[in-house]
């Protein structure tokens, strides 16, 4: 099976043709797990097959590092756009991608015949509790307490999906926190349904804010594409920054603007290949 390792700010993935590429649907999640191993397998925070579809351009299904399937992934779609211009898939520069039952729209950045950089149209954010969905007496999650009993620490999270649930918790400094302990408190939290990815962010300035994250089946990440739109959101609805803002990850900058005019999160941010085999 010929594959195609790429990452979008350090958040690498697996990438299979699924149009030429065949695996037994019931086989995908064991075969993720091996290849996602960074001892034993390739090596990536899960794989991802773009398969063709009649309702958009392309279809991306998406696994996390455990074998768990995803309903979106930021950075993924990102590699997504790249993947389909640089292998001549499409001509297209302005793509459409259906993912988890969402369509988004792809604008690519071409130089020298390869795609740099994308742009991607992330939808509306969706603030109701219900449909993050996270476990609340209240409509919207903001700025609400939640006790993590095992660590006998509270936190206040604001609650955003993206097409995949997220928890926000703004905090003085990021760098020194052991992620690997206390990410798993929170994915697992009996407030989150279906688990949750987290975001842990320290506020810059009004333009500039440092993300550090915890995804839900994969662990601590370089960067998480929608984790950045749920940030960037969840930082505009408790007047920390501006409507646009940078979102400095692990693995590098991504670049967020929420047109609340238009109730629209746009991401912009780089996407890479790394390398290509077969296995």
């Amino acid at each position: 099976m010929k594959f195609t390792k790429m990452h979008g700010c350090g958040n690498d993935y697996v990438y299979i043709d699924g149009a030429k590429e065949k695996i037994a649907q019931e086989e995908k999640p064991e075969w993720v797990i091996k290849v996602s191993d960074r001892h034993f397998g390739i090596g990536s925070d899960g794989a991802i097959f773009i398969n063709p579809s009649t309702e958009a351009d392309f279809e991306m299904e998406m696994y996390n590092a455990d074998g768990s399937r995803s309903e979106m992934c930021g950075n993924g779609i990102r590699c997504v756009g790249k993947y389909v211009y640089d292998k001549g898939l499409t001509d297209k520069t302005r793509i459409s991608v259906i993912s988890g039952g969402q369509i988004k729209y792809l604008d690519l950045t071409v130089e020298n015949n390869q795609v740099s950089q994308v742009k991607v149209n992330m939808g509306a954010p969706v603030l109701e509790a219900k449909n993050v969905p996270v476990i609340s007496q209240n409509e919207e999650v903001i700025a609400e307490p939640i006790t993590i009993e095992e660590l006998g620490e509270s936190y206040k999270m604001t609650c955003v999906s993206m097409g995949n649930p997220h928890a926000v918790i703004f905090m003085d400094e990021v760098d020194g926190l052991d992620l690997e302990k206390i990410g798993p408190y929170f994915e697992h939290h009996k407030v989150f349904p279906n688990r949750t990815n987290t975001e842990f962010v320290k506020i810059l300035d009004r333009e500039n804010v440092k993300m550090r994250v915890w995804e839900r089946g994969t662990g601590e990440t370089l960067a998480c594409g929608t984790g950045c739109c749920a940030t960037a959101v969840a930082c505009i609805l408790n007047g920390l920054t501006e409507d646009e803002i940078t979102v400095h990850v692990l693995g590098g900058k991504i670049r967020i603007f929420w047109d609340r005019q238009e109730n629209l999160v746009y991401m912009t941010g780089p996407a890479e290949t790394v390398f290509e085999g077969e296995i």
